[in-house]
């Protein structure tokens, strides 16, 4: 599973690395969701949510982009698997203190600096090099279970439930690595994910990546090429995203929704009348919407864990 530290955007409109992350994304998505289509036609039991107005029952040329962190999932989907992989001794504690604080910077500052993030995708990227796919995909499916699966939002999970009732597909837009973001697919009985797509060889990642992150630009990106793909009309599909950097997804369709708000995509989905929903607990998470949530969530979450081993050894 690679980089460890994707949730960084690159640049405020597409450009040519971002198509090819779009791109890769949207294939990797298709490849992964064909794969497992026999599988998914052998399972039923899933839980029926009431479903609303929106979506139309019946319109497979509609289908459902869900961002992944603070939308479907509190906090950041990477740092839990960096969590995983600390607790395998993949790296030391004073890495998962540095990625933590990584995290947190970004997600305190909300702007880019090119330094930064070119020190985050290496040191993530350096994390799983010489790692087999395989490997990372078996650790992922145990680390969902662990840190992952009690951390769904019941709400979001039933307007992708109401989609998949409705006979469309649903896809997590996101930009964690796309063999994390397919497992959290499909365990929560979804079509599939797009994802930062890490180059590998022979089944061996190289520490490198196929275009960039798949964040702001990007996400557009792999929507379009995955719509055009599944010959999807966009005007009737449906986004869903807790961040601003989204917004260039979540212009693309025609039924966009804003998910625990940042303040601004707050603000942006008030001027546009799109929809928003808000299933964070306390009126403050609601009010101010802070976007520095997952990351201080995520910082938390890391310091304690490495106090506890550091208790434990000692």
């Amino acid at each position: 599973m690679a980089a460890l530290g994707w949730l960084t955007p690159r640049r405020s409109s597409a450009t040519a690395r971002s198509v090819l992350a779009g791109e890769a994304a949207a294939e990797a998505a298709r490849k992964s969701s064909q794969a497992y289509e026999v599988l998914d036609a052998a399972k039923d039991g899933r839980a029926h949510a009431a479903e609303p107005a929106f979506p139309v029952a019946g319109d497979d040329r509609a289908a459902a982009f869900f961002d992944l962190d603070n939308t479907v999932m509190q906090g950041a989907a990477i740092f839990h698997f960096g969590r995983g992989l600390y607790k395998r001794k993949f790296f030391q504690r004073r890495e998962l203190a540095r990625f933590a604080w990584q995290q947190t910077w970004f997600r305190l500052a909300g702007v880019e600096d090119p330094e930064h993030m070119q020190d985050v995708r290496e040191s993530a990227l350096s994390i799983v090099k010489g790692h087999r796919v395989s490997e990372l995909m078996s650790i992922g499916e145990e680390i969902y279970d662990e840190y992952m699966a009690d951390r769904i939002w019941p709400g979001t999970r039933a307007l992708a439930q109401a989609h998949l009732d409705a006979g469309q597909k649903v896809w997590l837009v996101t930009a964690a690595p796309v063999e994390t973001a397919t497992i959290i697919a499909r365990r929560l009985g979804l079509t599939g994910a797009l994802g930062t797509v890490a180059e590998s060889v022979d089944g061996v990642y190289t520490g490198k990546l196929v275009g960039e992150p798949l964040h702001g630009p990007a996400k557009a990106e792999a929507v379009r090429a995955l719509a055009a793909a599944e010959c999807l009309d966009l005007g009737r599909c449906a986004a869903y995203s807790d961040s601003h950097n989204d917004i260039p997804m979540l212009s693309l369709v025609g039924h966009p929704y804003a998910i625990n708000p940042d303040t601004k995509l707050r603000k942006h989905a008030r001027a546009l009348d799109w929809r928003l929903r808000d299933y964070r607990t306390g009126r403050k998470a609601a009010k101010v919407g802070i976007p520095a949530a997952a990351g201080v969530g995520a910082l938390a979450g890391g310091t304690a864990a490495a106090v506890a081993l550091h208790r434990r050894r000692r």
